[in-house]
Order: C-alpha cells, then sequence, then structure tokens
C-alpha cells in the first residue's frame, strides 16, 4: 500500500502532548450532573462549569479502547472499520438536494433518503451507509430517526446510524435497529460536542445511553479553524482531538472497551467571507486526525468528498480529489464525504454515481503496485524484443490486465473526439445522472417484511409521540 506522511512522530506525540494540556490545564465546558460526578470521582477537577481532566485519566480511557469496530448489514456481510481497508461512506444530514436533469436546487424530502440509499446500495465502493438526507418534510426533533428508519428498507449494506443529540434519540435508534439484528452489531451513532470545548447536557446523556447499550461510538465534533478552533492547523487537530479524547474518557467510564470510532470532521474558515472551506487544507488536516487516531490504536472516519463547489463541475472534482487522496494515503480506515456538495448542504443522485468513481481510483492509488520479478518484466521484455516486438499478444499482458493493474473506469469519457461528438450524453455529470435513474428503475433491494416495516412504523410513531412539540 502506498503511504503518505503528513507528520512525523515527534510531531504526532507534540500533538498528544498539546492536547493532554489543554484538557488539564483549560479542560471542558460540562455541567450535566452525572459527567461531572463521573469525572470528579476519577480524577477530575471542576472550577465553575469547566472540568479540567488530567493526563492519567485520559491515558487510561485510551488504553481501554479497541482497534477494530465492526458494523453488519442486514445481509450479514461485515465491515470491519481498522482492518487495513479503506471504507467508504456517504455525508449525512444534507438539507437540500441538487437535480442534475433541470439545475433545480430544492428542500430533501424522505422520498430523497429513499431513493439515494437505494442508489448506493447498488455501487461498489459505498461500502457502509449514513442516512444522507434531513427531510425536510419530517418534524426536526424526529428528523434523524425518520432518517435511519426510512434507509433501513433500501439496503442490506451496513446503516450507520444517523448523528443523535440526545438520550431518547440513543434509545429509539437502538428500538430501530434491534428490528433488523442485535443493535450492537447492525448499529454505530455519531455524537457531537459543540466546538470549542463544549459538552452540552443532551450530548454527554446520549453518550452515556449509548455507551450503557454497547453502540459503538463515532464522536463527531465539527470546528472550523478561525471561528470555532484555532487558525492553525496544527492547533485546530489539537482542539478537535481534545474533544474527541473527552468523547473517549466519557464513554470509557461507563463502558470500558466500548467499541469507539476516531471520527474528524475540522474546516478551515475563508477569511473573505467567513464560510467554511473546503480546500487543500481539509485534506492536510484530514490526514492529520488519520496521524493521531492511529497513535492511540483507534481506527478513524475523516472527510474524504468535500466541496464548496454547487454543480459536478471542475471545482468538484479537483477538491474531491485532492481531499480524498491525502488520508487515503496516509492510510484512513474510512473516509465520508460521497455526495457531498456545498460543503455538506446539498447532494444529488448523479454525484453518488460519479463519487463511486472516484473512489476507485483512490483505492486503485492506495493500493500502489508491484515491482517483483514478473511485474518487472525483464524476461518479457527480453522475449518481446526477440520477436513482434509487441505486447499486446504477452500472457504478461493479459495476467496483469486480469489483476487489475489497470483500473477500467465506467464514467470518464476516453473515447475519440469524433466519438464523443456523437454522443448526446457527453459529460460525466450527464452520464452520472443516466446511471443513477437506470439504478433506481431496475436494482432490487431484498424488502423489509411485512411485521418489520409495521414494527418500525410504531416505534416512530412512539418517538413523535414523545419528542414532537405540539
Amino acid at each position: 500500500m502506498v503511504h503518505l506522511n503528513v507528520l512525523n512522530n515527534e510531531e504526532i506525540e507534540a500533538i498528544h502532548q498539546a492536547t493532554l494540556r489543554v484538557l488539564n490545564e483549560t479542560g471542558v465546558i460540562l455541567t450535566q450532573l452525572e459527567g461531572r460526578s463521573f469525572l470528579l470521582d476519577n480524577g477530575a477537577k471542576a472550577e465553575g462549569d469547566r472540568v479540567f481532566l488530567p493526563p492519567d485519566l485520559v491515558e487510561k480511557a485510551l488504553s481501554h479502547c479497541v482497534s477494530q469496530v465492526p458494523v453488519r448489514g442486514r445481509n450479514g456481510k461485515v465491515e470491519v472499520l481498522g482492518d487495513g481497508s479503506l471504507h467508504w461512506h456517504n455525508l449525512g444530514g444534507a438539507p437540500n438536494i441538487y437535480e442534475q436533469n433541470t439545475g433545480i436546487r430544492r428542500k430533501a424530502t424522505i422520498q430523497d433518503v429513499q431513493e439515494s440509499t437505494l442508489v448506493m446500495d447498488a455501487l461498489e465502493s459505498v461500502t457502509t451507509i449514513t442516512p444522507m438526507y434531513t427531510p425536510q418534510d419530517i418534524p426536526g426533533e424526529v428528523m434523524s430517526l425518520a432518517m435511519y428508519r426510512h434507509a433501513l428498507p433500501f439496503t442490506t449494506k451496513p446503516v450507520q446510524g444517523p448523528g443523535v443529540q440526545t438520550k431518547a434519540e440513543v434509545r429509539y435508534a437502538v428500538q430501530m435497529a434491534a428490528v433488523i439484528g442485535e443493535p450492537k452489531e447492525v448499529l454505530t451513532l455519531g455524537i457531537s460536542p459543540v466546538s470549542p470545548l463544549i459538552f452540552p447536557d443532551d450530548v454527554v446523556e446520549a453518550i452515556f445511553e449509548a455507551a450503557r447499550l454497547g453502540i459503538a461510538i463515532g464522536p463527531l465534533p465539527c470546528p472550523t479553524a478561525g471561528t470555532t478552533a484555532p487558525f492553525s492547523i496544527s492547533g485546530a487537530v489539537t482542539q478537535q482531538n481534545a474533544e474527541v479524547v473527552t468523547a473517549v474518557v466519557l464513554a470509557q467510564l461507563v463502558q470500558p472497551g466500548l467499541p469507539m470510532v476516531y471520527c474528524g470532521r475540522l474546516a478551515m474558515m475563508d477569511p473573505r467571507s467567513g464560510q467554511v472551506l473546503s480546500g487543500v487544507e481539509n485534506g492536510l488536516a484530514s490526514a492529520a486526525t488519520v496521524h493521531i487516531a492511529h497513535r492511540y490504536g483507534l481506527p478513524v472516519n475523516v472527510y474524504g468528498f468535500s466541496t464548496n463547489a454547487h454543480t459536478l463541475d471542475i471545482q468538484s472534482g479537483y477538491e474531491r480529489a485532492i481531499n480524498a487522496i491525502i488520508p487515503a494515503l496516509t492510510g484512513a480506515d474510512e473516509l465520508s464525504g460521497i455526495v457531498e456538495m456545498e460543503v455538506g448542504v446539498m447532494g444529488s443522485l448523479a454525484q453518488i454515481v460519479c463519487d463511486n468513481e472516484i473512489a476507485a481510483n483512490v483505492i486503485r492509488a492506495r493500493r500502489g503496485f508491484a515491482a517483483d520479478q514478473q511485474a518487472l518484466a525483464a524476461d518479457v521484455i527480453a522475449s518481446a524484443m526477440q520477436g513482434s516486438r509487441n505486447y499486446l499478444g504477452q500472457k504478461h499482458t493479459r495476467d496483469f490486465m486480469r489483476s487489475g493493474e489497470l483500473l477500467m473506469t465506467r464514467l470518464a469519457d476516453r473515447r475519440t473526439w469524433d466519438a464523443w461528438e456523437q454522443d448526446e450524453r457527453r459529460g460525466i455529470a450527464e452520464r452520472s445522472q443516466a446511471e443513477a435513474e437506470r439504478i433506481l428503475r431496475e436494482h432490487q433491494v431484498p424488502p423489509l417484511s411485512e411485521a418489520q416495516e409495521r414494527e418500525l412504523d410504531k416505534i416512530m410513531a412512539a418517538a413523535e409521540k414523545e419528542l414532537v412539540k405540539k
């Protein structure tokens, strides 16, 4: 596998030591009584709304973590984060959808959650699925639960649960997961503290509930360098690390050995506008996050396909490729962001299909190539030079074609000008949209049983009754 190091060992250790200093001297804002009690009983100190975590408490919690997190789909297939493979999943939580055929940007609905899940089920580079859109036709109090409920019937791949923020959301998500399997096996949950270094009461309660139920957690801080984190990449990574590590401490105090995925969502601010950026700095920050997570022996999930672009244009292509290839070559276990457009607030069916091919290219780049005796081909060169001086008929050529030495793309146009000019679908965006439409027409997913559908509806009804404010 090809490796890239954006930090050396001394720099990785410096980030760890700076993190310990931040947690010990600056602390985190945490007022939830049970959380404070847990931390204080284990050596932390408190002053006002701050809690200060000593280095030995942090190190002990990190020592309990496991290096692999399996998640199972309802087809029985298990994807293991941390097994050395590069896994991919999609952006979760976009409120808008871009229609490639019309050029219209509109609000996402439950139908978009269903259709996007169906398309991703058919694509080989998408390893696990996160409910993609925040449907605007659903009350906000149960939106994340509705996303999960309406993704489950449209894929057999592992569905990593939506981001949750409350104990009740954790409880209902676990009930839904139990409809398709053992929740500890088929569900992971993302839970987001607030940058900088703020752990609201609901977030702490959600972490505790998930930990008690044995559900794998991915802490998901989303700091922006320059507004909610230092503007230097290493400083922002240090703060993000402190936020992730605090979540690790809380979860491991409740359930030592709980599977956890180190998640990084650090972005940069554009000083010209204050907007969040998806430049090459995102790729560098993600790579640094990979280094520090692996320093702790944790599987790591970071941004991959991030872009500010509004359509499937050149900007989208180069920002996606740069921001995915850097952490991929650094050794990321999972990359997020399939379908992401407009820095996470929009997506499209065409983008999903296009990203499937970009991901395949990234996987190919990470695999590298062999330089053993067979690959070096000295005997093959000699044979060709003594005969036709052409390699088309060589067994060596056939063998390496079959071995995947060359990635056979499906969407990238490698035809002549004349062939391209005669095609009505000249662009990759148009071809991606056509493929998405074909999948929606033809792809079949084994349905849930009627009993499972009824049970999911029953759980959603109970959630709405409890959580939706009249």
